[in-house]
C-alpha cells in the first residue's frame, strides 16, 4: 500500500549501500538508484551523499528515513490480522552492541527475556559505534547497548543507564617488560603499541591522550579489535597493550597464567556506565522495554552477588 520508494529509502539506510539495499529489497541496483533518484527529485532535497564507499544520508535524509521506517511498521502493524489474545512482544527484536566486544554482556540477560517472552525473536548483531548509531537512528535497530558515554552526543536518542561496575583495565603478557615497574607511567606506556576496542569512549580517549600528552602519533601504534579472542592473541604474541573493558575476562585460570594486570593507578580504572539507547521520537516496543527491564534486573544480581 506504501510507495514502494519508501522501502528503498529505509534499505539503502540499512545496508549503507545501493547495492546492499538491492539485495535487502530483492531488486536490481539500478532500479534502487532510479528510485532513490526519482524520490529526491520530487522532494526537491538529497536523502543520501553518494560515496565510493557507500551511501550516507543526509540531515534531512536522516529524517525521512526514521519516518519512512516507522511508516512502514506501522502500516505492517495495522494490517496484521489479529488473533485473539495477540502476544505484544512477538516479533523480532532487533539489537546492535557496540563495541562487538560487550556482546557477552547479553548472554545471561538474553536467556531470560527468551524464557519470560518466548514469542520474541532476536536479531543480534555488534559493529562500531557508528554503524549502530545510524541504524538504530534510521529504525534498523530497536536497541542499542554500549558505553553511555559514547551516545552523549547524539540528543534524538533517550539513554536508559544500566550500572556497570567494571573498570577499563591494562593487561600484557607474562614477561612483558613493563611488568619491571610497579606502577607503569602514561610516558613508558606510550613506549608500546595498544589494541583497544572500536570507539570505545570513553577509554579509546584515554589511550589516545597517553600517545599525544607524550608527543608519539597515536594513528600508528592503536590496533582497532572488537573481537577478545583476537585481541588476546596479538596481547600474547607481542609486546602490545590490551585495553579489557569488563573484568569478567580475567577470571578464568588460564587468563591468569599467561596474563597480567598492569597496576595503573586509575588510568582506566574508573566504572564507565553502560546503557540501552533508543531512538527519542518513538516510544519502544514492548520487547524493547522488556529487554531494558532484564538488564537492569541483571545488573541489580550482579551487585549482591559481586
Amino acid at each position: 500500500m506504501l510507495d514502494s520508494r519508501l522501502n528503498h529509502v529505509v534499505a539503502v539506510a540499512r545496508a549503507g549501500s545501493f547495492t546492499g539495499a538491492a539485495a535487502l529489497a530483492g531488486v536490481t541496483q539500478s532500479a534502487i538508484t532510479r528510485s532513490i533518484a526519482d524520490l529526491e527529485r520530487q522532494i526537491g532535497y538529497s536523502i543520501f551523499v553518494r560515496t565510493p564507499r557507500g551511501a550516507i544520508l543526509t540531515e534531512q535524509g536522516r529524517d525521512f528515513a526514521e519516518r519512512a521506517q516507522k511508516l512502514i511498521e506501522d502500516t505492517k502493524d495495522l494490517l496484521q490480522r489479529p488473533q485473539g489474545d495477540e502476544d505484544a512482544y512477538a516479533g523480532v527484536l532487533r539489537i546492535g552492541v557496540c563495541p562487538a566486544s560487550m556482546e557477552f554482556r547479553l548472554i545471561e540477560p538474553l536467556a531470560r527475556l527468551l524464557k519470560k517472552h518466548p514469542s520474541i525473536k532476536l536479531n543480534v548483531s555488534g559493529g562500531v559505534f557508528e554503524r549502530m548509531v545510524q541504524q538504530l537512528r534510521n529504525g534498523g535497530l530497536d536497541v542499542a547497548v554500549g558505553f553511555e558515554a559514547a551516545f552523549a552526543d547524539w540528543p534524538d536518542l533517550r539513554r536508559h543507564r544500566i550500572p556497570n561496575e567494571d573498570g577499563g583495565m591494562l593487561f600484557v603478557r607474562r614477561g612483558h617488560p613493563i611488568l619491571q615497574q610497579r606502577r607503569p607511567t602514561p610516558k613508558a606506556l606510550a613506549k608500546y603499541d595498544f589494541v583497544s576496542p572500536s570507539d570505545s569512549r570513553p577509554y579509546g580517549a584515554v589511550v589516545r591522550a597517553i600517545y599525544e600528552d607524550n608527543g608519539v602519533d597515536w594513528r600508528k601504534r592503536i590496533h582497532t579489535v572488537d573481537f577478545f579472542p583476537l585481541v588476546r592473541k596479538i596481547v600474547a604474541t607481542t609486546d602490545a597493550i590490551g585495553v579489557m573493558v569488563s573484568s569478567t575476562f580475567d577470571q578464568s585460570a588460564s587468563f591468569k597464567n599467561e596474563f597480567a594486570i598492569l597496576e595503573t593507578a586509575t588510568m582506566l580504572a574508573e566504572p564507565s556506565p553502560m546503557c540501552c539507547a533508543v531512538r527519542a521520537r518513538w516510544e519502544p516496543r514492548p520487547a524493547a522495554r522488556a529487554l531494558l527491564s532484564v538488564l537492569q534486573a541483571q545488573e541489580g544480581r550482579r551487585r549482591k552477588t559481586g
